[in-house]
């Protein structure tokens, strides 16, 4: 080749080191210097695309459009072809000389300015060709513009000292780049390296990708098609192949958008939960893309943690493809991703729950523990989720659940609480004495039976500006109830409260007579701040000297034969009395869940035994 035609350009000491920061610093990870190249190349035949049907003067339209990659283990050489719409002299320097433009100088000021930080900086630039020289130590790009007349150029690097352009014998449109790997990269001219790379961040890549001559991106970005043109066939295919996944997907969200942010979305709700299974905390499983070419296969932040099981993809255009994972995570652009695609989540949730109730209550089961964790740490959606919680009342038979929506247009009027109680399960709950008083009034009590069930609704306080009480604290208030059956007397109850705080001293803190009670002779209520008895044994679990003295508020039914028959022989029979009255209260911690030691219990109920045997 002639002399005369070659160009050389030395680059300055500030693009040496713009160059050093994009090799050594911008990019961590070196396997994404392919997953540049083949996203260049896409972008150029999508032009070509355009061109064809705007341009009157485009030649070799209806062309096949693919990336071709080779490798050669002797050479130790990677070369890549595309059929896109090349470059000319101009465009080589412009494209690919980017960083040696006037702006360099401006990009190393801001850089200063950043803190050191190239976020939010890089996408003006164009650097991203260059991460080809952290597996590279000479480069070669052969190029022919679509243009009619265009020069057939070759444009070579080594990416320290400047680049030249020269003339090239005949090409066709296009570019071909040549990558000659340093010693430290040898091992991308192994077939199954290439292969990989292609399988990790350009498997959706829109065109074909050829390797040795065949074919290996065979899955379709569904994401980017239109729904109606997609079988469930094609959805199951996609979920199993995006998310690595075997069972069948459950739900699934696709769905684009414009504003506040650019999004196409599609993504999955497992059929299965692994980490019931006992897997394990499972990793986000919603890949981030940009124009179909990965950007973070775990985007951290691009969903909240409690959503980890959900699986797909989310492609947003605004993403600047160049820039590093590291810097990625830290984007305002991931923050906004974040809120927006969450909500439509719950929200596709909430529609599905409504569409078929059976189906979610099934979904349900196997993943509500992610809905809990999400009340209590994602602040922002909370009251969304509140909605997906499912439960037993003691309104719903048995087996059969509601939502926190259902019990609000259920209350009575004038009420304004949501009442609840945490217990081990239905049966243990409605054969204590918490409930009977709200069942005899037609007030609803939510059971809550799950052990994480106490910080959900600690974490929640309130559904739909009605706060959340747990009827196992004092201070619920009841309405009188018509027709009550006859009782002791105020004197009569005043005299029995002062007999029992006296007998059973500080193991109460308070002892009064009640509304709540139908059917039982005594309740013992945890104060306001007290500990449940769910939270003391988890306490207990974590902490072998875990102490906490039980102390607890004694509420009377002064209807109850007992409690009346105390109060009659409590003068008379002062030994009887003084047993019965500590059995009251041992029965009344027994219901609640908070007796520790039934020793003291199983010695008195044997004397009262013997008593009553005469």
């Amino acid at each position: 080749m002639s002399e005369m035609t070659t160009e050389k350009h030395v680059f300055q000491a500030e693009i040496q080191q713009l160059l050093d920061l994009v090799v050594h610093s911008l990019y961590t990870d070196k396997d994404i210097f392919l997953r540049e190249l083949i996203s260049n190349a896409s972008d150029s035949m999508e032009k070509v695309r355009h061109l064809e049907g705007t341009a009157k003067n485009f030649k070799d339209a209806g062309d096949e459009l693919t990336i071709s990659l080779e490798m050669d283990k002797e050479a130790k050489t990677i070369t890549l072809t595309d059929r896109g719409i090349g470059m000319t002299r101009e465009e080589l320097v412009e494209n690919l000389g980017t960083i040696a433009h006037s702006g360099t100088k401006a990009f190393l000021e801001q850089m200063k300015e950043s803190g050191g930080s190239p976020a939010g900086l890089i996408g003006q630039f164009g650097v991203g060709f260059y991460s080809v020289f952290m597996v590279a130590d000479k480069v070669e790009v052969f190029s022919r513009s679509w243009q009619e007349g265009a020069e057939n150029l070759r444009w070579t690097s080594d990416g320290k000292t400047g680049y030249e352009i020269e003339e090239a014998e005949e090409l066709p449109r296009g570019v071909k780049i040549v990558l000659h790997l340093n010693e430290q990269s040898e091992d991308f001219s192994e077939e199954y390296r290439v292969k990989g790379l292609i399988a990790r961040y350009s498997n959706f890549v829109g065109f074909p990708i050829l390797v040795a001559g065949k074919r290996v991106n065979e899955v379709e970005a569904l994401w980017l098609k239109n729904k109606s043109e997609i079988s469930e066939e094609e959805y199951k295919a996609f979920y199993q192949f995006a998310g690595k996944a075997f069972d069948e997907p459950c739900y699934r969200l696709h769905f684009s958008a414009d504003a506040p942010i650019a999004i196409n979305a599609l993504i999955f709700a497992p059929g299965e939960n692994p980490e019931k299974m006992g897997f394990g905390k499972v990793d986000g499983g919603v890949a981030l893309y940009c124009k179909k070419v990965l950007i973070d296969a775990e985007p951290k932040g691009l969903l909240p943690d409690w959503l980890r099981f959900v699986k797909g993809v989310v492609d947003s255009a605004d993403l600047p493809l160049n820039i590093s994972r590291e810097t990625m995570q830290d984007s305002a652009l991931v923050r906004k991703l974040n809120g927006v695609i969450s909500k439509r989540i719950i929200k596709m949730f909430e529609k599905e729950a409504e569409a078929d109730p059976a189906k979610y209550r099934e979904f349900y089961k196997k993943f509500e523990r992610y809905f809990k964790e999400g009340i209590a740490t994602d602040y922002a959606n909370k009251d969304a989720l509140a909605k997906l919680l499912r439960f037993e009342s003691s309104m719903t038979g048995a087996g059969d659940v509601c939502s926190l929506v259902d019990y609000v247009g259920r209350m009575k009027d004038g009420q304004e609480t949501i009442y609840y109680l945490v217990g081990q399960n239905r049966d243990q709950i409605e054969s204590g004495p918490f409930v009977e008083g709200f069942k005899a009034r037609g007030l609803e009590v939510i059971y809550f039976t799950d052990a994480v069930d106490e910080y959900v609704v600690d974490s929640l306080g309130e559904f739909d500006g009605r706060k959340l009480a747990s009827i196992r604290h004092a201070g619920v208030e009841l309405a009188d109830v018509d027709a009550e059956a006859d009782g002791l007397s105020p004197e009569e109850i005043s005299g029995l409260c002062d007999y029992l705080q006296g007998e059973l001293g500080d193991r109460v803190t308070k002892i009064s007579s009640g509304k709540r009670l139908v059917d039982s002779p005594v309740i013992a209520l945890v104060p306001e701040n007290g500990m449940s008895p769910q939270v003391r044994q988890m306490m207990k679990a974590m902490d072998e000297n875990f102490k906490d003295e039980v102390k607890v508020e004694l509420e009377i039914n002064p209807r109850h034969p007992l409690v009346k028959k105390l109060a009659e022989v409590r003068e008379k029979q002062p030994e009887v009395a003084k047993l019965v009255a500590a059995q009251l209260l041992d029965n009344a911690l027994i219901s609640a869940g908070l007796l520790d030691d039934a020793r003291g219990t199983i010695m008195r109920m044997n004397s009262l035994m013997e008593k009553a045997m005469g």
